[in-house]
């Protein structure tokens, strides 16, 4: 049986997997945090994911390891591309989740300039 979205909200590691535009999976382990009904992932806007999520919103969430080996079933889910005007909110976010490694990982990603060249991303289960 597939998990729920809040069952997978609760994994130190997500498998975030984007679709190139002729559909092939593009898995990436990530770190995210809740908020409110949606999930919350700091990434660099140059990214391809970015790319691809800004080419198609559907993207797939499983429970994963550290190193991106799912865990167990995925689930549908809808990605959104945030304003860069909620960057701050996001690293609040991953550093309550993470504790002490999530505010160190704010401040190394912020000191590489985080704040300029990364976006957040707003995960939210499929309807």
């Amino acid at each position: 049986m597939a998990p729920t979205f809040a069952e997978i909200a609760k994994s130190d590691y997500l498998l975030l997997t984007t679709f190139t535009k002729d559909g092939r999976p593009k898995p990436t382990p990530v770190w995210a945090a809740a908020d409110g009904e949606r999930l919350l992932v700091i990434t660099q806007e140059s990214s391809w994911k970015v790319k691809r999520i800004r080419n198609t919103s559907r993207v797939t969430l499983a429970v994963c390891d550290v190193r991106g080996r799912p865990k167990g079933e995925a689930i549908e889910a809808v990605a959104a591309v945030l304003d860069k005007a909620d960057n701050g909110a996001v690293y609040a976010a991953i550093g309550k989740r993470y504790g002490i490694i999530g505010r160190v990982f704010n401040v190394f990603s912020k000191l590489r300039g985080g704040m300029r060249n990364n976006v957040g991303l707003a995960l939210t289960a499929a309807e």
